[in-house]
């Protein structure tokens, strides 16, 4: 603990504060299976906090002066490309060396298909691997959709020189449009928050996780769980929703969850955060309800997804579990994902809840 350190006192109420950090972190490269460059950005930004920073495989943990409170946990991951060979571009969380660890029944695999032509124009930029070092930009010509290599193929004009390897990310910057924000918000919205309740002074457990597109980061929080001989029921994982329509998305201010296509969530944590909800005059609506209501009268069913709780629930046989919260977005997975400013503010005011009134000013 870096205890000579002050803690900067802010107000929970100052949304610009959490606009700052977001803000800062978009601008970041953090492709699924590279995420090196990010972690060190995020940790620069805790350094300046009374917080103890360890840093394991595919997680960076963070810790207050009561890390058994509450655990949080969030994924830095965001969806990008990588280079597979000579003017190549595959969609990096699909590749083939991340198959064995999805089940074809994601939200995101089954967009796949679906989301392919949204990229043409789209501003890219390479960067080192490890180092996070910019190597250049290009423009997105032509995506589509190979059935063979059951991936997104992207051409791309002015990165022919890429070796294979080498993390490409979407140009992205934070557009706020009245009372919506937009960028590429899965998951840095999350990574912002937690970084903000820190700020605010949050003294529990955070977990930032790598590769949760590729479905591998449910190992690297489990692995930290388990070295640290810790069993729980109160982990609460952060992440954003997808909706088809902005009149569905903004229906709520936050997304909660019974379960998932994997597990049940803890019920007695979920109903806790329901009822905070309700105290706090925060709408709030179950996301597996709103699907099995709609696959009522879809020909296709919506999948209820496979979220890191779940892979963890079902790895732990329950040992380890808790519930999820969520800020409803549209334009999932694009540099377009849009979501309401007042889901920000509820998911502070919530979260805020949890930390001492003596921490604010």
């Amino acid at each position: 603990m870096a205890s000579d350190t002050p803690v900067p006192v802010h107000d929970p109420n100052d949304l610009d504060g959490f606009l700052e950090i977001l803000r800062h972190l978009v601008r970041e490269p953090s492709v699924t299976g590279a995420e090196d460059a990010f972690f060190r950005v995020l940790r620069r930004e805790l350094d300046e906090l009374d917080v103890r920073i360890d840093r394991h495989l595919g997680i960076l943990v963070v810790q207050g002066n009561e890390p058994e409170s509450m655990v949080l946990s969030a994924h830095v991951d965001r969806h990008g490309l990588l280079c597979t060979g000579p003017n190549e571009f595959q969609y990096a969380a699909f590749i083939a060396g991340n198959r064995g660890e999805l089940s074809g029944d994601s939200v995101s695999e089954q967009m796949m298909a679906s989301i392919a032509g949204r990229f043409a124009g789209q501003r890219v930029q390479a960067h080192m691997p490890y180092t996070g070092t910019y190597l250049g930009q290009g423009i997105i010509s032509n995506s589509y959709h190979c059935p063979k290599r059951r991936n997104l193929i992207f051409e791309i004009d002015g990165l022919a020189f890429l070796q294979p390897g080498t993390p490409v990310s979407f140009v992205d910057r934070l557009e706020i449009d009245g009372n919506h924000i937009r960028a590429q918000l899965d998951n840095v919205v999350s990574v912002a928050l937690i970084l903000h309740l820190f700020r605010l002074g949050f003294q529990g457990t955070a977990l930032f996780t790598a590769q949760e597109e590729a479905a591998r980061s449910w190992r690297f929080a489990l692995s930290w769980f388990q070295r640290e001989s810790i069993s729980t029921r109160r982990l609460l994982v952060l992440d954003t929703s997808p909706y088809p329509s902005t009149l569905e998305a903004d229906a709520q201010d936050l997304v909660l969850r019974n379960r998932d296509a994997t597990a049940a969530f803890d019920p007695a944590f979920t109903a806790e955060i329901a009822r905070a909800c309700s105290r706090l005059g925060i709408r709030h609506d179950f996301k597996d309800r709103w699907i099995e209501e709609q696959n009522q009268t879809r020909s296709k069913p919506l999948t209820l997804g496979r979220t890191e709780l779940g892979r963890i629930v079902a790895a732990t046989g329950g040992d380890i579990n808790g519930t999820t919260l969520q800020i409803p977005t549209t334009g999932y997975h694009t540099t377009r994902e849009t979501a309401c400013l007042d889901s920000v503010r509820s998911a502070i005011r919530l979260l805020s809840s949890y930390i001492p009134r003596s921490s604010f000013t």
